[in-house]
């Protein structure tokens, strides 16, 4: 699993050294990582081969020329670039994925389980905030139907 949120410095080549721990969580064909732009946030999103497996398993359940599974196709595995490690376990970001979300300097590495998202720093500050916010909302509004069901199912 990827976990864990790390902050990192791009150098002049635009590698970045992969955390020990999510080397270490990735199996698969080869030494390194499967990334593209994420669908859901600003972000690049990477993970090992379950996760390029997970993606091209829900392709593959719409019908060819579905226009959601040509979105997908175009934005997952058109947009796919498959990073190996270097000897210092370093990957380097494709210029277009930079360019794409504005990272030139200092990111952040955020685990997300089975995946991770690589963040330009100030991008993921705010974000993390709204993501904050929405999982207090949510688990609150989780709670309240937990115990109406809990009441609702003890009066039947």
């Amino acid at each position: 699993m990827f976990l864990s949120t790390f902050e990192k410095q791009l150098d002049a080549k635009r590698r970045i050294v992969v955390p020990q721990d999510f080397r270490a969580a990735i199996s698969g064909p080869f030494d390194g990582v499967f990334c593209f732009p994420s669908i859901e946030a600003d972000c690049i999103e990477g993970g090992g081969k379950a996760l390029f497996d997970r993606y091209n398993g829900v392709i593959e359940e719409l019908p060819f020329g579905d226009p959601l599974r040509t979105a997908l196709e175009t934005s997952v595995l058109g947009g796919m670039a498959q990073l190996s490690f270097d000897t210092a376990g370093r990957i380097t970001l494709p210029e277009i994925l930079c360019d794409m979300f504005g990272i030139d300097d200092w990111v952040t590495v955020v685990g997300l389980g089975d995946r991770f998202q690589i963040w330009e720093r100030e991008a993921f500050k705010a974000h993390r905030a709204t993501q904050r916010d929405l999982a207090r909302q949510g688990l609150a509004e989780l709670r309240a139907q937990q115990r109406a069901a809990k009441l609702g199912g003890g009066a039947a």
